[in-house]
């Protein structure tokens, strides 16, 4: 039995210990600790925790505050990143620890918000030197931090913005730059960032060459500069014709126009195309094209012919239309001659030799390019409207205006010397171009251009501030090039106020206090001026009171009066001291306050308000220095009389603020009056005793370190019966209203 027993104990010992052993190799994970949790990107949050031992993984839990969202993420250690996060959300985060078997308790968990995402770049390039860059507005960003780098360079500009689009400026021309934009919270911290990468427009080409290529047609050939950042180059004629070369190679700058037709007188651009957009077209080119009579140059015109056998030599007969003749005798296939614009020209050759001349002759007619007008005026009509004049010129049938900062645009297509250029823009130089046109020729396109600027753009009034009493500072846009002067008028009922600048701000000064005055800007250069911009209101501040009274009425009261003020429909009368202060808001120039402490100084304040709410500046340095008005000591109280045995009367009283002022006593009757000055620190008076049977009248008064009496104390009666008597001392008291009063009076200037 013994045996079996023990044979039983040391089995269920044994399992025992298998069972701690199974159960030491199953025991809970340790909890770990959050160290940092940091959000870097709008969409996670990274979390850094202590790993601890026993742990073979990891588990982040995410729970948005607002109960909507649960996630766990497994991480083999530490840091670990939870994903699929919404931008600028709050997020509370805690760690778990994990083995084969169990899971640990959550760590303490901490709260963490996700950054704000990147904003989304949309960039575009109008012209060879800017990108303009634009994104929608980020949800809970403040702020917008730009980064905009070169390709191939080191060099990066950074511009911070609260806008939604932004200028880069002063780039190059056909380079490509990357834009780097992110936004910041509130709190200060960045969120995503959003690269966009964005090419200027190129520069543009020079034409450097136009010939005449000769075959089955008659074409041009027209030359250029290659120009960086260039894809495509488009050659534009003025009579409609274009080629295009696209660019690969260095050689790719020229291009072929076919067919060309002889004789004429043309004008070439080049436009340089990239991904960005066109480039602004090059400088005209002007080629002639070639013919049997051909206009070389202004002035200079020749006869050309072929070669005939047995001729010993030509006469070249030239007829202007306006009967002029000449001729020319030669031994050569060419005669020079002088031409004018605007002629037509009938020219034949006659060939001879020892036997005579040619018994006929093929008649030619060459007509010149039309005149160029010489006496263009351009005179500003409107803001943005030029009025262009000329005289008519000779073989003109037409007249195309044309302006090169309008791209080419033809304002005018008539045959009267006449023309407006409207709807320009402002503050503009317009290089205009009157180009004569003729049905056999073509038109002229050597004229010069004449240059005329438009009117200053109008300024906007931004902000009004007053910085004195009397003088106003008007704050102005400057849309305009930098020689612009600007004039800030302020117009009210019966003067006009007027300041110049040629910045942002100029001082209206000497406007007088209530009044109300109309403000407009004028922008003015040397072509004209500006339309005024929007006027804006400006009322100036309630004019000062001419004088402040302040009267004590009682002890506890007092009355303040002043001057009406132009301008102010009403006041607001303050007496303040450390003691309390009494204020009453009213229409009338007086104002009655209680609530007053005797004994006590106060300082004086008045404010004007105009009917639109617009306070005087005045009352501010007024608060500076302010005007004192000093309440009378106070009455005491407890005043008693008292006989004495030496036939004195006694009259006793009370302090009711510092003892630090005389009083003065008076005692009167019908037989009797007495006066006796106490001094500070007592309370009593003794006086000689009158006639028995009296009524006194006696009257307790502080006395003011200025010798003056305060008059507002009250007065009692008291009965004095003779000795013996049976009738006690009895007391009256005085209800009568007392109208005098100490009275302040200053002036406000």
């Amino acid at each position: 039995m013994y045996q079996t027993g023990f044979i039983y104990g040391y089995i269920s010992c044994k399992f025992l210990l298998i069972c701690l052993l199974v159960s030491d190799s199953k025991s809970w994970p340790q909890v770990p600790s959050i160290e940092k949790a940091y959000s870097k990107n709008s969409d996670s949050i990274t979390v850094e925790f202590t790993e601890v031992a026993g742990a073979t993984g990891y588990i982040l839990r995410a729970e948005s505050k607002s109960g909507d969202f649960f996630s766990e993420t497994s991480v083999s250690g530490s840091p670990g990143t939870v994903m699929e996060l919404q931008p600028y959300t709050d997020y509370i985060l805690s760690v778990i620890s994990v083995n084969a078997w169990r899971r640990s308790q959550p760590s303490l968990p901490v709260e963490i918000r996700t950054v704000v995402m990147a904003p989304v770049l949309e960039a575009s390039s109008p012209t060879n030197v800017t990108i303009n860059v634009t994104w929608p507005r980020v949800e809970h960003a403040v702020f917008y931090t730009l980064c905009i780098i070169q390709e191939g360079s080191s060099i990066r500009l950074k511009r911070n913005t609260t806008d939604t689009m932004t200028v880069f400026d002063n780039l190059e021309p056909g380079t490509r730059y990357c834009i780097k934009g992110t936004a910041w919270d509130s709190e200060g911290r960045t969120g995503d960032d959003n690269t966009v990468c964005q090419i200027t427009r190129p520069s543009s080409p020079n034409v450097t060459l136009v010939t005449v290529t000769q075959g089955r047609s008659l074409g041009i050939t027209v030359h250029w500069l290659s120009v960086q950042g260039a894809d495509v180059y488009v050659a534009l004629t003025s009579n409609g014709q274009n080629c295009s070369s696209v660019n690969r190679q260095p050689s790719d700058n020229h291009c072929y126009i076919i067919p060309a037709e002889c004789g004429q007188s043309r004008s070439v651009t080049v436009i340089a195309y990239n991904k960005a957009g066109p480039s602004s077209p090059s400088d005209p080119f002007n080629y002639i094209t070639c013919g049997y009579s051909t206009h070389s140059s202004p002035g200079n015109c020749s006869v050309m012919w072929d070669d005939v056998p047995l001729v010993e030599h030509y006469v070249a007969y030239i007829k202007r239309d306006d009967g002029a003749e000449e001729s020319c005798n030669t031994t050569e296939t060419t005669c020079q001659f002088f031409c004018m614009c605007g002629y037509t020209y009938l020219t034949s050759v006659i060939p001879y030799n020892h036997a005579g001349s040619s018994p006929y002759a093929h008649v030619r007619n060459y007509t010149t390019i039309p005149c160029c007008p010489h006496d263009v005026t351009i005179k500003l009509v409107s803001t943005e409207t030029l009025e262009i004049m000329w005289s008519p010129v000779r073989g003109s049938e037409l007249y195309k205006t044309t302006a090169a900062e309008t791209y080419g645009t033809v304002h005018c297509n008539d045959t009267s010397p006449v023309c407006a250029l409207s709807d320009l823009r402002c503050n503009t130089a317009y290089s205009v171009t009157v180009t004569p046109c003729s049905e056999l020729q073509g038109c002229n396109s050597t004229c010069t251009a004449q240059r005329h600027e438009t009117a200053p753009c109008t300024p906007e009034i931004l902000d009004m501030k007053q910085i004195s009493n009397s003088t106003y500072k008007v704050l102005i846009s400057t849309p305009n090039k930098q020689d612009t002067n600007y004039t800030i008028t302020a117009t009210g009922h019966y003067d006009r106020h007027t300041c110049h600048t040629a910045g942002n701000y100029c001082e209206l000064t000497q406007l007088p206090c209530g009044s109300t005055y109309e403000v407009v800007a004028v922008a003015t250069s040397a072509a004209g001026k500006s339309l005024p911009g929007f006027s804006k209101p400006l009322e100036t501040g309630p004019c000062c009171p001419m004088f402040v009274n302040v009267s004590q009425v009682t002890q506890a009261m007092t009355n303040m009066t002043w001057s009406p003020g132009h301008g102010a429909r009403s006041y607001i009368a303050a007496l303040t001291s450390p003691r309390g202060h009494a204020k009453c808001h009213t229409l009338d120039t007086h104002c009655l306050m209680g609530c007053i402490t005797c004994g006590t100084n106060y300082s004086v304040h008045l404010e004007a308000i105009s009917s639109s709410g617009h306070k005087s500046e005045y009352i501010t340095s007024y608060n500076k220095t302010c005007i004192l008005f000093v309440i009378g000591a106070c009455c005491p109280t407890g005043v008693k009389l008292y006989r004495k045995n030496n036939n004195f009367l006694r009259v006793y009283w009370r302090s009711s603020g510092p003892q630090v002022y005389n009083h003065t006593v008076e005692l009167y009757g019908t037989k009797a009056n007495n006066t006796c000055m106490a001094a500070a620190g007592s309370m009593h008076c003794d006086m000689k005793e009158g006639p028995c049977g009296e009524v006194y009248t006696v009257v307790v008064a502080p006395v003011g370190h200025d010798g003056v009496k305060v008059i507002l104390c009250q007065a009692r009666m008291y009965s004095v019966p003779c000795p013996g008597s049976n009738a006690g001392m009895r007391k009256y008291h005085l209800n009568c209203q007392l109208i005098l009063r100490r009275t302040l009076t200053f002036l406000v200037r």
